[in-house]
């Protein structure tokens, strides 16, 4: 049987480091080199021949992070990898999954069948923005679920007064899973938007008076809806507000409104480098939970062992 080779794309070499020492297994070693324009051009610095290549990498802005994990793809199917499987622990794009107006692209499709285009014979991703987004591809799809992390970590703080809260009528689903593994109510927080990133009106759907609430969504961008949120839900009666997050793209003011707003903890994973530190935002790592993942795929064994 091919043996595995983990390597690790330039923006996510700080949760891949942790990767590979949770499989016992180093870093393999991958060269970017970059001409004086930009233009990007990787390289593997060991033989690969006959193994199994996981590439690590998030693609977050720039789209060089994007770039370089297509000419790894490509620079690895050259180098006669057995197979090539991607470790995509944010898959951008994810939020333009369908078309909302006219004439704008579906670029989490158009991801799809670039990374398919480049030779990747499988992906591994977590908390997929829509998880009909599996369907865009034509490869196996593994999308872990961060559940794994955050309920053993919430299973302590869970009490009578908790209850859960969907920052949107669309992520009822993922508030709900929860909600039912607990045993516990939850509430939904409409909201209305003129524009991306930019909240019209609020109301919240249900009784928060005197419990402790707990916000899930898969991402927090600018966090302004979050931290609305949290101030109306606290308006409210509610005794405290805590965010579960999966993904911390937090751009823009995102670290600013956090700070200023009635939120007590926000708890994200690594799936992506923090900007910033703040005293609000706790990090739990994803990184057993996707060396587990690679250890079960390249054995051919389930992986449904990783799920709550």
């Amino acid at each position: 049987m091919s043996s595995v080779k983990i390597f690790s794309g330039s923006a996510s070499k700080y949760l891949s480091e942790r990767i590979a020492a949770s499989y016992g297994k180093p870093l393999g070693d991958v060269e970017l080199q970059k001409f004086s324009d930009g233009e990007l051009s990787p390289y593997f610095t060991e033989s690969i021949r006959g193994h199994h290549v996981f590439l690590i990498q998030s693609t977050f802005p720039p789209a060089d992070n994007i770039m370089e994990l297509l000419l790894m793809i490509d620079a690895a199917r050259r180098a006669s990898a057995y197979k090539v499987t991607l470790v995509v622990p944010y898959f951008g794009y994810a939020r333009q999954d369908r078309k909302d107006k006219p004439r704008v692209a579906i670029g989490a499709k158009m991801l799809a069948n670039i990374f398919e285009a480049a030779g990747a014979d499988r992906i591994v991703t977590c908390d997929l923005h829509a998880g009909q987004i599996q369907g865009f591809f034509n490869i196996p799809v593994d999308h872990m679920d961060a559940s794994a992390i955050f309920v053993p970590y919430l299973q302590e703080s869970i009490t009578p007064d908790t209850i859960f809260a969907s920052p949107d009528v669309g992520g009822t689903a993922r508030a709900r899973k929860y909600a039912k593994h607990f045993q516990l109510d939850m509430v939904v927080c409409d909201k209305q938007r003129k524009k991306a990133n930019e909240i019209d009106s609020m109301q919240v759907i249900g009784d928060v008076e005197g419990k402790d609430v707990i916000i899930f969504d898969d991402l927090v961008d600018t966090a302004g809806t979050l931290c609305k949120a949290a101030d109306m839900l606290k308006d409210k009666g509610a005794k405290s507000v805590r965010a579960i997050i999966t993904h911390p793209v937090l751009s823009g003011k995102a670290y600013e409104n956090i700070a200023n707003s009635t939120l007590d903890e926000l708890i994200t994973t690594d799936t992506l480098p923090l900007k910033e530190k703040s005293d609000k935002i706790k990090v739990l790592s994803v990184a057993d939970m996707f060396a587990k993942a690679i250890r079960k795929i390249h054995d051919n064994e389930s992986i449904s062992s990783l799920f709550i």
